[in-house]
């Protein structure tokens, strides 16, 4: 089933809240943003009119809704949004190719050499997740 379409958000109405707190989302003056009378947070309006983010939070990927005319609709980011799956299928992936190549090489100085190979493997996505997301 097709989602309904989206409406441009108008800056100068206000709307009920999408974290479902039962708050309104009024207009800030002088922004293109809102602020939830219940939860405290604040919403910026992107992609011309028709998405709204939460500005601040602590949640690791940015959350956004579009309007519908009569309820929020979460966007769902793609996949070069979301990291952390990403680096989790490379370090599987590759640990599922490293370690029987290292069990079937048998000499003990080669299973170290294999083990230290596979634990660089490990620390490379951890590294690129950790620089996608400190800001």
């Amino acid at each position: 089933m097709q989602s309904p379409k989206a409406h441009k958000i108008e800056l100068n109405s206000d709307y009920p809240c999408p974290c479902r707190r039962r708050g309104r989302l009024t207009p800030i003056t002088l922004t293109e943003a809102f602020g939830c009378s219940r939860c405290q947070q604040i919403f910026v309006v992107e992609e011309g009119g028709y998405v709204i983010e939460q500005l601040a939070t602590t949640y690791p990927y940015k959350r956004s809704w579009r309007w519908t005319g009569h309820q929020w609709n979460v966007v769902h980011p793609g996949l070069g949004d979301s990291y952390l799956p990403l680096a989790l299928g490379i370090l599987l992936v590759l640990l599922s190719i490293w370690l029987p190549v290292a069990l079937n090489s048998g000499t003990g100085g080669s299973i170290i050499l294999w083990a230290i190979v596979a634990l660089l493997l490990a620390v490379l996505p951890a590294l690129m997740v950790w620089l996608a997301y400190r800001r």
